[in-house]
């Protein structure tokens, strides 16, 4: 049995320069204005259309996403269907094959301390649940199950491997949602890195979305 941490991996190449005056050139066909277009001109031009709301215009840029969490997790993800998705199957995914390391891997709940007795319990108790599950699914495939069939018992702290492509503005519309106090912890654990790394990259799209606090 492997436990791991959630992690994110952005695989569209991202040049904020570059998205940024592409989204000026659309943008500013809706005004006709496209001889306003300077090399300094983008970011303005691309704050103000946010500012006043004219969010449609960030549709005509993309970006891909892969996102290691668990099964639960990506079960609030796909709810947004402004995206597409490719995911990780456990109705194909046979875990004890060699390039799983013949083990399943789980994602490690981060909400308990276990560094104190009442959360080193409760931590203790889901990792016996987690070995006792993959235990019984290699039994069950040793025994002639298929994995369609064996993962009727897998839990939703089973790792998934999933990606993502969302347009820009599904993105800030899925930050507002995963990453606020609302959202569930587990969620709001891999949102808030993500949101964190697209800041950094485009901060002129994503910086007035909360999610850090």
């Amino acid at each position: 049995m492997k436990i791991i941490k959630p992690s994110f991996t952005i695989e569209t190449e991202i040049d904020g320069n570059k998205i940024l005056k592409h989204i000026e050139k659309v943008g500013r066909t809706c005004y006709k204005s496209e001889k306003r277009i300077t090399d300094e001109s983008a970011a303005l031009f691309v704050r103000n259309i946010l500012k006043n709301g004219h969010e449609a215009v960030i549709e005509h840029w993309s970006i891909t996403v892969r996102v290691v969490c668990d099964r639960g997790v990506s079960h609030e993800i796909v709810r947004h269907r402004m995206a597409s998705y490719a995911q990780e199957s456990t109705r194909y995914c046979n875990y004890s094959k060699d390039k799983f390391e013949n083990q399943i891997t789980f994602i490690e709940p981060f909400f308990w301390d276990v560094n104190t007795d009442e959360g080193k319990k409760k931590y203790d108790l889901w990792k016996n649940v987690m070995e006792y599950t993959e235990k019984n699914y290699m039994e069950l495939i040793k025994s002639g199950a298929t994995p369609q069939e064996a993962r009727s018992i897998l839990p939703n702290s089973l790792k998934t491997e999933l990606v993502m492509t969302m347009n820009l503005r599904e993105w800030r519309h899925f930050f507002r949602l995963r990453a606020s106090k609302e959202a569930h912890p587990q969620i709001r654990e891999i949102t808030i890195l993500m949101l964190a790394e697209f800041k950094r990259l485009i901060s002129v799209i994503f910086n007035d979305i909360g999610g850090e606090e």
